[in-house]
C-alpha cells in the first residue's frame, strides 16, 4: 500500500502566516494574544475548505506553546506543540459534532472542563460542524460556554452559521472566514509545484482555481488529480480535458463568427461543441460570461476582474477592441432571455441555435436600422417660421430675400391674378430670427445609439422576432391564434384533461387577463394559487394550444374574487328536514313511500 499523502494534509498551514487568503482572522487573533484580550469562546464560520478547522488548531497550538515566537506563532519544538503535531496532546480535545451531537456527548464533554490541563496553561476544545447539535444539546451546553473556568476556551466552526441559535451566538466572538480569490489561489499552487518539481502552465492553475470556487482544499484536490493524470508537466489542454471543461477558445472563435456574420461555421462550431459531450444550456451561460469579460475589458481600471489567465486576458482585451459595445450589450440580452426561456423551449437545439443566429446578424439588422434613421431624418422638412397672411387681399407686399426657405401658397381670394405678394420688413426680421429644426446625425451610429442602449436593442430584437416569425408563416407553420377567446378556450381544455375533481375546482374558480403576450391568473385562496403554480405542464400545454411559445405566465392572489365563489356556490342541505325536501325533490318515489308505510319525517 503506498504511503501517498493528499495535499491537502500534506501541506496544511502549521502557522498563521502560512494560511491562505484569511488575514484578517489570523491578525486579528494574533493582535488579541499579544494584548493579552483573548476571549474564552470563539466562532469560526465560512465556506468550505476555507482554512476554519486548521486556523483553530493554529490557535489551539500557540495557546499552549512553551515558546511562541514575539507575533506568537508556535515554535513546533517544544513537548507542547510536538505532543499536538502527533496528536497525542491531552490539553486540545477535538469533537466532531456532526457524530456526536446528543446531549449525552455534551454532558461528557462538560465533565472534562472541569478538569485543569496536565501540561500548559490552557484546555482547548474545538467543536467541529457545531451547527449539527441538537437543540437540547445546545441548551446543555449553554452555561458552560457562558461562564467557563479561567483555562477552558472553546473553539466552534460551522458552515451555516444561520442553523445555531442566538443564545450560542452571543456568547462567542464571530469570526467570518471568506472565499480565498482566485490569484491567492494560484499563488499557492505554484509553491506547491515548485516544492514538488512540477511544471504547471499559468492558465492551467487559473482553471484549477477557477473551478475550486474559493475552496482551497477542493483546489488542492483537483491539483493531485490534474497530477496523477499528466504527470510532472501540467498544461491547460491537460486540465480542460480531465475536468470536461469548454474551452476559452470556442468562445473567442464564436465571438469571430459573430463579426464576420460566417453562420455556417457558426453552426459547425456549435454541432462540434454538442458532440464534444457540453451541454446546450451551459454553453449558453458560458457565452454570457464571456461576453460580460470582452465589456469588462473595455475599461482598464476594472480588467483585474477578468479571473483568467495572462495569455488568456490578452486575447480578451484584444476581441474587446474589435468589437462595438452596443453589440456586446444586445449579446448579453440575447443570451440572458435565452437562459430564461430555455427550460420552456421543446427543442432545446433549436433555441440556441435561434439565439445564435439573431447575434450573428446583429450588426447587420443594427446598420440597416441607423441607414434607415438618418434616411428619415434627412427627408424631413425643414420647419420655418409661418409667413402671416396679410390683412388685406389685394394689397401688394413686397418679399425682401432671405436665406430661408419659405413656400408661399397663392392666396385664393385675391381679385387680380397679377396682385404682387411680398412681406413687411417686421415679416422678414421675425423669419431670419427663427430656429432651424434640423437635427445633426452623428458620424458615430454607435455612439448616438448608446445614450438609449435598451430601447434600440428592444427594437432590434423585436425586429428579429418578427422577422424569424415571417419566415416560420412563408415555411409552412401554423400561426399564431393567441386571442382572449381562445385563451379561455384552451384553458378549458386544460381542465379536462385534469384527472382529479379537486384539482379541476382550483382552475376553475380562476379568472384570466391577457395582456399582450402575457396571462394573469387571479386566484381567490392560497391553496388555489399552490395548486396552479404546481402544475408545471399548464404554460406548455397553452403554448402548444396557442401556437406561440412567447406567452408568459403569472399567477396572483386577489381575494376580491373570494365573494363571488362563495355566492355562486351551491347551499347545502343542514337538517333532516331539509334533507328529506331535497330527496322529494330530485325523486318522485320518497313521498308516495312515507305515505304508504306512514312514516313521518323528523325536524
Amino acid at each position: 500500500m503506498s504511503k501517498f499523502v493528499v495535499s491537502a494534509r500534506k501541506y496544511r498551514p502549521l502557522r498563521f502566516k502560512d494560511v491562505v487568503g484569511q488575514e484578517h482572522v489570523s491578525n486579528t487573533l494574533k493582535h488579541a494574544m499579544i494584548s493579552d484580550h483573548l476571549a474564552h469562546a470563539f466562532l469560526f464560520c465560512g465556506p468550505r475548505g476555507v482554512g476554519k478547522t486548521t486556523c483553530a488548531r493554529i490557535l489551539a497550538k500557540v495557546l499552549n506553546c512553551e515558546n511562541p515566537s514575539e507575533d506568537k506563532e508556535p515554535c513546533g519544538t517544544c513537548g507542547s506543540c510536538k505532543s499536538f503535531d502527533s496528536n497525542s496532546s491531552f490539553n486540545i480535545i477535538e469533537l466532531d459534532a456532526a457524530s456526536n451531537n446528543s446531549v449525552e456527548h455534551i454532558r461528557n464533554l462538560t465533565e472534562q472542563v472541569r478538569f485543569q490541563p496536565q501540561q500548559g496553561e490552557y484546555k482547548i476544545f474545538i467543536i467541529d460542524e457545531v451547527h449539527m447539535l441538537s437543540s437540547a444539546a445546545f441548551n446543555a451546553f449553554l452555561k458552560t460556554l457562558e461562564e467557563p473556568p479561567s483555562y477552558a476556551v472553546f473553539i466552534l466552526a460551522t458552515t451555516e452559521k444561520h442553523k445555531i441559535i442566538p443564545t450560542i451566538l452571543s456568547r462567542c466572538q464571530i469570526f467570518d472566514f471568506k472565499r480565498i480569490q482566485i490569484d491567492s489561489m494560484v499563488a499557492h499552487l505554484s509553491s506547491i509545484c515548485e516544492e514538488e518539481g512540477i511544471e504547471a502552465e499559468s492558465d492551467a492553475l487559473h482553471m484549477i482555481a477557477q473551478k475550486a470556487d474559493g475552496a482551497l482544499r477542493d483546489a488542492l484536490s483537483i491539483f493531485d488529480r490534474i497530477v496523477s493524470y499528466s504527470g510532472d508537466k501540467i498544461t491547460y489542454q491537460d486540465v480542460i480535458t480531465n475536468l470536461n471543461v469548454l474551452d476559452y477558445d470556442y468562445y473567442f472563435k464564436i465571438v469571430e463568427s459573430f463579426l464576420t456574420e460566417d453562420l455556417s461555421g457558426l453552426l459547425l462550431l456549435f454541432d462540434e461543441i454538442l458532440k464534444a459531450g457540453f451541454d446546450a444550456h451551459l454553453f449558453m451561460n458560458g457565452l454570457s460570461e464571456h461576453f460580460r469579460n470582452l465589456l469588462v475589458a473595455k475599461s482598464a481600471a476594472v480588467v483585474d476582474l477578468i479571473e483568467v489567465g495572462d495569455n488568456t486576458k490578452q486575447r480578451y482585451l484584444e476581441q474587446s477592441k474589435a468589437t462595438p459595445k452596443g453589440f456586446i450589450l444586445s449579446c448579453l440580452h440575447i443570451t440572458q432571455k435565452c437562459d430564461v426561456d430555455f427550460r420552456f423551449a421543446k427543442n432545446k437545439r433549436l433555441h440556441v441555435e435561434t439565439a445564435l443566429i439573431k447575434m450573428c446578424f446583429l450588426n447587420s439588422v443594427r446598420e440597416a436600422t441607423v441607414t434607415s434613421t438618418e434616411q428619415k431624418k434627412n427627408a424631413e422638412p425643414k420647419q420655418v417660421a409661418p409667413v402671416p397672411k396679410p390683412l388685406n387681399p389685394s394689397a401688394s407686399v413686397s418679399i425682401a430675400p432671405t436665406s430661408i426657405e419659405t413656400k408661399v401658397e397663392k392666396p385664393t381670394s385675391v381679385a387680380s391674378p397679377q396682385a404682387k405678394v411680398t412681406s413687411s420688413p417686421k415679416v422678414v426680421e421675425e423669419a431670419k430670427t427663427a430656429p432651424s429644426v434640423v437635427k445633426e446625425v452623428p458620424d458615430k451610429p454607435y455612439l448616438a445609439m448608446s445614450k438609449d442602449l435598451m430601447k434600440t436593442s428592444k427594437g432590434l430584437l423585436s425586429q428579429l422576432e418578427q422577422k424569424v416569425e415571417k419566415e416560420v408563416v412563408a415555411s409552412g407553420a401554423k400561426p399564431s391564434r393567441l386571442s382572449y377567446e381562445n385563451l379561455k378556450e384552451s384553458w378549458q381544455k386544460f381542465i379536462d384533461s385534469l384527472d382529479s375533481p379537486s384539482l379541476q375546482n382550483h382552475f376553475q374558480v380562476a379568472e384570466l387577463d391577457l395582456e399582450g403576450k402575457n396571462i394573469t391568473v387571479r386566484v381567490p385562496r392560497k391553496l388555489n394559487l399552490s395548486a396552479i403554480k404546481e402544475e408545471d405542464q399548464l404554460l406548455i400545454f397553452l403554448r402548444e394550444d396557442l401556437v406561440d411559445n412567447h406567452l408568459m405566465m403569472q399567477v396572483v392572489l386577489d381575494e376580491s374574487l373570494l365573494k363571488d365563489v362563495i355566492d355562486n356556490a351551491p347551499a347545502k342541505p343542514l337538517t333532516l328536514k331539509e334533507k328529506y325536501m331535497l330527496m322529494a325533490e330530485q325523486n318522485e318515489y320518497v313521498e308516495p313511500l312515507i305515505k304508504r308505510f306512514g312514516l313521518k319525517p323528523s325536524n
